[in-house]
C-alpha cells in the first residue's frame, strides 16, 4: 500500500474517532459502516453480530465494547430523527474489520490500524500501571522513613528498626522477610518491597500510616509499644486482604522495580528526544 494512501486512510479513520471524558476512544458503528464500504445497515449489523460472537470466546463483557445508543440525524428542511447506533471500542472495530474482504485496501488498512490502536492502548496501560507501582513503592519508603523518625523522636532509639521490621513482615505474610525472599527467589541484598505488586505495597503503607498516627496521637514512648502497634496493624491489614481472597504470601512477585524504573526513565528520555526532533522546523 502506498504511503500516500496510508496517510489518507489514517487521517480519515482518526477523523471519525471520538473521545469520552476519560479520554477513552470509540467509534460510531454507522461511521465505521461507511469507512468499511458497507452500503446497508442491516448487512453491517450481521458483521457486528459475528464480532460479538468472537468476543464472547474471550470471556469479556460485550457491553464493554458494544454499547447501543440513539443518535439524532439531520433530515431535509431542518428536521431531525433518532436512529439506532452503536459505540464501538478499538477491539470491537478490529473484530468487525476481521470479518470483511481484505482485498480492499480500506479493509486491510482497518485491520492493521485497529491492531496498532489496541497495542498502543495496552502499552500505555502497562506504563501507567508500572508508574503507579513505582509511586506506591516511593510512598512506602517515605512512610517507613517517617515511622523510623517517630520511633527515634519518641523513644530516643531506632537502631533496631530494620531488625524488627521483619516481625512486621511476618505479621503481614505469616513469614519473615528472609523466608519471603526465599519464596520469591530474591537475593538477600535486595529489598523485598522492590518485588511486591502494588496491592501489597499499598497494604504495607496503610498499616504503617495507621501506626504513625496512633504512635503520635497516643504518645507512645517505647520501641516495643510502637512495634506491637505496627504488628497489630499489619495483622489487621492481612485479615482484610484474606477476607477479600488475597493471601499475601501467595501473591506472585513482580519485576524488580529498579529495572522497571530504569526502563521507564529510558522510554521517557527517548520520547522527549523524539518529540523535540519532531517539533524542529
Amino acid at each position: 500500500m502506498e504511503t500516500k494512501i496510508i496517510k489518507q486512510l489514517t487521517n480519515t479513520f482518526e477523523s471519525f474517532a471520538n473521545k469520552m471524558d476519560n479520554w477513552i476512544e470509540f467509534w460510531f458503528a454507522r461511521d465505521l459502516q461507511h469507512l468499511l464500504w458497507y452500503t446497508k445497515w442491516d448487512n453491517f449489523l450481521n458483521v457486528i453480530s459475528k464480532a460479538k460472537t468472537a468476543l464472547e470466546t474471550t470471556n469479556e463483557d460485550i457491553n464493554d465494547h458494544f454499547a447501543d445508543v440513539g443518535k439524532m440525524v439531520n433530515l431535509w428542511l431542518w428536521s431531525q430523527r433518532e436512529i439506532d447506533d452503536i459505540m464501538l471500542t478499538r477491539k470491537a472495530c478490529y473484530l468487525i474489520a476481521m470479518n470483511w474482504d481484505t482485498s480492499k485496501e480500506e479493509i486491510a488498512f482497518a485491520q492493521q490500524y485497529f491492531v496498532l490502536q489496541i497495542r498502543k492502548s495496552e502499552i500505555i496501560e502497562q506504563k501507567v500501571l508500572e508508574y503507579e507501582r513505582i509511586q506506591a513503592r516511593h510512598k512506602l519508603a517515605w512512610t517507613e522513613t517517617e515511622l523510623s523518625r517517630i520511633i527515634y523522636e519518641q523513644t530516643g532509639d531506632d537502631r533496631n528498626f530494620w531488625i524488627i521490621r521483619s516481625k512486621w513482615d511476618q505479621a503481614l505474610f505469616w513469614r519473615t522477610t528472609a523466608e519471603m525472599k526465599t519464596k520469591w527467589w530474591i537475593v538477600e541484598s535486595k529489598p523485598l518491597a522492590d518485588f511486591m505488586p502494588t496491592i501489597l505495597l499499598k497494604a504495607k503503607d496503610f498499616a504503617t500510616e495507621i501506626t504513625i498516627y496512633n504512635a503520635k496521637n497516643n504518645k507512645m514512648k517505647t520501641e516495643k509499644e510502637i512495634s506491637d502497634e505496627h504488628i497489630t496493624n499489619n495483622r489487621s491489614v492481612r485479615k482484610t486482604l484474606i477476607e477479600r481472597w488475597i493471601k499475601p504470601e501467595d501473591v506472585l512477585p513482580e519485576e524488580d522495580l529498579k529495572k522497571v524504573e530504569r526502563r521507564l526513565n529510558t522510554d521517557t528520555k527517548k520520547w522527549l528526544k523524539n518529540s523535540n526532533g519532531f517539533n524542529k522546523k
